[in-house]
């Protein structure tokens, strides 16, 4: 494919080929958690527009793809929760904490207290924090990671372990 020289039609093919995987990972971390918030496919769709944005991304491989979509998911995961609590200062998108494997972490959780607990693990960890973005955000294997970030896959499991410990802490409490 030549998604790497950003050619449109070898983008839609490559966003065909991930689409179900990201709509799971949309779903996984909305946690169908309320009926009228944001839906798993509206996720998606809207981080899609966010990605086909007419600037020319030269994608290197899926993995890249994936990270990439992982932080558009991110992005209008918080812009909606933002929109929601400022029109109901009360209510804003909650979220599970999961891994891909649909193992609950911790209870429902506000999107944009899991947006602060993340740059607070940026600013300590940028690399845990970014396996947490792609991991949870994007729904990406450890292995899928590694290739992205050039890191052994035990070395991303750990990260992973870490990080979810390390924001459940913050988030919830010991």
């Amino acid at each position: 494919m030549n998604w790497r020289n950003g050619e449109s039609e070898a983008r839609d093919r490559l966003i065909a080929l991930v689409y179900e995987d990201l709509r799971l990972s949309a779903s996984r971390q909305l946690g169908g958690s309320q009926p009228s918030s944001l839906r798993p496919t509206a996720l998606v769709h809207e981080a899609f527009l966010k990605l086909t944005d007419g600037t020319t991304v030269p994608w290197q491989s899926r993995a890249h793809f994936m990270a990439v979509a992982a932080r558009a998911m991110r992005q209008v995961a918080i812009d909606h929760a933002r929109r929601k609590a400022a029109a109901k200062r009360d209510g804003g998108l909650r979220i599970t904490l999961q891994d891909c494997k649909n193992e609950t972490v911790a209870e429902d959780l506000d999107v944009l207290d899991l947006h602060v607990a993340l740059e607070r693990l940026a600013g300590i960890h940028p690399e845990k924090a970014r396996i947490v973005e792609m991991h949870y955000f994007g729904g990406m294997s450890s292995e899928e990671i590694a290739e992205v970030t050039g890191r052994a896959t035990i070395t991303i499991k750990r990260g992973w372990r870490t990080a979810r410990a390390w924001l459940h802490q913050q988030m919830v409490g010991p």
